[in-house]
């Protein structure tokens, strides 16, 4: 039987990976560098801000208050936009093995509560949780692609599509 929430968490991540190896190939200061003209100051806000909530909804699954959680964040919050591009992949790395070994150990049908200070109360699944995290992921990869572009750099494809085909051992990407 196919682990739906698995799959979509490894999609997720691996279309995170994708961005960051293409940041990799950017010049350094790019990372940190002020953009004016796009919705996140950076590309490093846009990364750091994706990986916040990916933490934030994985401490939610595992019982964390919403409201606690969101403060919480503000500290790491400053911890992450002082490291490097290679920090902050490091932190998505780990982050990504503890959600592997949560979706795999955890019934992913299980309601919980969700309690959001902005939104109300939601009686919601981990499998839910999973696909909101990877659809937010694809809204904010998309401010980074676009980020990219606007340096006149080509950015990367890390569609689901692609995804899936790179899952084929015999497939080479075009791109």
């Amino acid at each position: 039987m196919k682990n739906h929430a698995r799959e979509m968490y490894d999609y997720h991540a691996w279309a995170n990976a994708r961005i960051f190896e293409k940041l990799r190939e950017l010049p350094e200061d790019l990372y940190k560098k002020e953009m004016r003209q796009s919705i996140f100051p950076s590309l490093s806000t846009v990364m750091v801000h994706l990986y916040l909530t990916d933490n934030l909804w994985l401490n939610i699954m595992q019982g964390e208050d919403m409201q606690e959680g969101m403060a919480a964040s503000d500290t790491l919050r400053r911890e992450a936009e002082a490291e490097t591009l290679l920090e902050m992949e490091q932190r998505y790395k780990k982050l990504t093995e503890e959600y592997k070994h949560y979706i795999d150990s955890h019934d992913m049908e299980k309601v919980f509560t969700v309690d959001n200070p902005y939104a109300g109360r939601l009686d919601t699944t981990p499998m839910e949780t999973i696909y909101h995290i990877s659809t937010h992921g694809n809204y904010h990869r998309g401010h980074a692609a676009a980020m990219i572009r606007q340096t006149g750099n080509a950015s990367v494809m890390q569609d689901y599509g692609l995804y899936l085909y790179t899952k084929n051992a015999d497939f080479v990407s075009p791109v």
